[in-house]
């Protein structure tokens, strides 16, 4: 079995707005679809990540924003069987039902960061449902008392996807350039439809106003197309925080995630794209490179927390530089000096929640990626002196994991602390 492939098909899916008000929304219409009525009201537990997550950013299709409204438009209509697109197509009467659903939020400890439950009350009946671990991955709903699933609340307890963790989290990058060089066609097809979808939506933002404009304002005085590598590099930086421009703001067109992010999916991708077409890539060599990328990207996931207090852009950039790499046929030891420079440069880029100006750290991140590309194939890059740098770099994503889980955790509670102080 292809366990690349497997993996790559299982988190490269389509999500329509930010993944933590989907998810938010497809719990919501899990537990009304149990109830088997739209309730009367509900209340939702969930981590302190998932509120900060969804507290900024703009839902598809209509104004509302916050983890409250997302799961109350989920359980007043929403179909789970849309999966994370699941707020693609709201009804005017779902939206007025979610408006006047009563919904108390209550932020729990004790769970993982990717964690919420809703409940919800019809009369003299309720029902629970939970998602944990993974963005649509339901490990508990309950009926009327009647438990009808109980699954370990993180996702790395059960077999299959504590393999996938081991798979990515284990492949060296001579590994992951192995498969891509060699990859079947039903991956390069996964990744190719991946780069058209969200190149549409950056695209889509040029022309259109969102958010801040970063990516339409950064592109303003660049000659198109691109008639240098340093003018492809701009454009590439442009066009993914332009991606992000639209969705944050809840534009209703769809983004291919990775780890469970449409953003560290834009950032995988779209700079890939404009930098190939400058160089007059092939559709496969561009594939090859997009499955470097996306790889890279999973295996940084691997080692941290889907959500964090480490913002996944720059995670997803270390991904984006070595698949740039791979464009301009630099080797491992290219590679390894760019994946160093990301990490004794950005790392300490703090998440603090989806909103509009994650535009701005994906433009930040992506011009950092190609920084560190022409370093590296200039043979520099920092060395074990330098901070958290390892001696490979192996060791300093060893460090950079660390950092995610012992050192970000009371700086993740003082973020939200902030964020919800400035909503009182």
């Amino acid at each position: 079995m292809d366990k690349f492939f497997t993996l790559l098909k299982k988190e490269m899916r389509p999500a329509m707005g930010c993944t933590e008000p989907a998810a938010s929304a497809l719990v919501g219409a899990k537990a009304s679809q149990l109830l088997g009525v739209i309730p009367s009201s509900l209340e939702i537990y969930t981590s302190r990540d998932m509120v900060k997550n969804a507290m900024g950013v703009g839902l598809p299709n209509c104004d509302l924003k916050g983890i409250q409204a997302a799961v109350a438009l989920g359980s007043c209509g929403g179909d789970i069987e849309q999966g994370l697109s699941i707020l693609s197509h709201i009804e005017d009467s779902q939206l007025i039902l979610a408006k006047n659903l009563p919904v108390s939020l209550t932020i729990e400890e004790a769970v993982p960061a990717l964690y919420i439950k809703v409940c919800v009350h019809a009369g003299n009946h309720s029902a629970i449902a939970v998602i944990s671990g993974e963005h649509d991955r339901f490990s508990y709903l309950e009926r009327d008392g009647k438990i009808l699933l109980d699954l370990p609340v993180d996702n790395c307890s059960t077999p299959l996807q504590k393999n996938d963790e081991d798979i990515i989290g284990s492949a060296s990058l001579e590994d992951i350039v192995a498969y891509a060089a060699q990859a079947p066609r039903e991956a390069l097809q996964l990744v190719l439809e991946a780069k058209d979808t969200n190149l549409a939506i950056a695209l889509h933002a040029l022309d259109n106003q969102y958010g801040l404009c970063v990516g339409k304002t950064a592109v303003e005085g660049l000659s198109l197309p691109p008639a240098t590598l340093s003018d492809a590099f701009r454009f590439a930086s442009a066009l993914a925080a332009a991606a992000s421009d639209a969705r944050m703001a809840g534009c209703p067109l769809p983004v291919i995630i990775n780890s469970g992010s449409g953003n560290q999916g834009i950032t995988l991708t779209v700079p890939l794209v404009v930098v190939a077409e400058y160089l007059g890539s092939s559709d496969e060599k561009l594939a090859q490179a997009l499955i470097v990328s996306e790889l890279v990207g999973l295996s940084l996931t691997a080692r941290k927390d889907r959500l964090s207090a480490l913002c996944g852009a720059f995670t997803a950039a270390i991904g984006c530089a070595c698949g740039l790499v791979y464009l301009l046929d630099g080797d491992l030891s290219v590679m390894d000096r760019a994946i160093n420079t990301m990490i004794g440069n950005l790392t300490g880029i703090i998440c603090d929640g989806a909103k509009m100006t994650c535009a701005l750290k994906i433009y930040s991140c992506v011009e950092a990626a190609t920084l560190a590309c022409q370093l590296a194939f200039k043979g520099l890059s920092p060395g074990i002196e330098s901070g958290i740098v390892g001696k490979n770099s192996l060791e300093s994503m060893i460090f950079l994991s660390r950092i995610s889980h012992e050192g970000m955790e009371e700086t993740d509670k003082t973020i939200l602390s902030i964020m919800l102080g400035k909503q009182k």
